[in-house]
């Protein structure tokens, strides 16, 4: 596993509940990051294609009703469905990724609003996988990590493969259990 080392300059920008951390300035270590399952972009892809067809739909039905104006709703439309469907996915996909090492767990994502949130193992109350109807169509898990407090207590690593998913669950379970004998 990669080790968690935080660039010099690099401060906790939050703490919003114990022992999870947001770090400002450590958001550029990608070397440092697993990055998730590829086909977490198909999935990605699939659900955006959902409003990318209505929005098909509804140009199509736009562009029949008023004539003499072909394609001036339809291309327009067209690009969007794309960037939505080929676009955001490899882009969304490209900015997250993972670091399971030195007893913490950092999870990084967004395109416009950049999150880097750590979490000690210490501080970990339980460990849920779940998989939804999509997820388990791709064998992908999402983990998720409950910690103490009320604010921002839980973080969340979607597009893991299911068999990662578990062992990143059984890793992080016999760190606590070292950590309390």
């Amino acid at each position: 596993m990669p080790s968690l080392a935080l660039r010099a300059g690099a401060a906790v920008k939050a703490v919003d509940a114990p022992g999870v951390l947001h770090m400002q300035g450590a958001m550029d270590d990608s070397q440092d990051l697993t990055q998730l399952d590829p086909r977490y972009k198909s999935m990605m892809r699939l659900v955006a294609a959902i409003p990318a067809v209505l929005l098909i739909i509804g140009s199509s039905v736009a562009e029949v009703a008023i004539p003499g104006w072909t394609g001036v709703i339809w291309v327009p439309a067209l690009l969007l469905a794309a960037i939505l469907v080929i676009y955001m996915p490899m882009r969304r996909f490209s900015t997250r990724g993972y670091s399971l090492a030195e007893e913490r767990l950092r999870v990084v994502r967004g395109v416009l609003f950049r999150s880097d949130t750590v979490v000690p193992f210490g501080r970990v109350q339980h460990i849920d996988v779940d998989r939804g109807p999509l997820e388990r169509m791709f064998g992908l898990a999402t983990v998720t990590v409950h910690t103490a407090g009320s604010h921002n207590a839980s973080v969340s690593l979607g597009g893991l493969a299911h068999e990662d998913a578990l062992a990143m669950r059984e890793e992080i379970r016999l760190a606590i259990r070292r950590d309390t004998q």
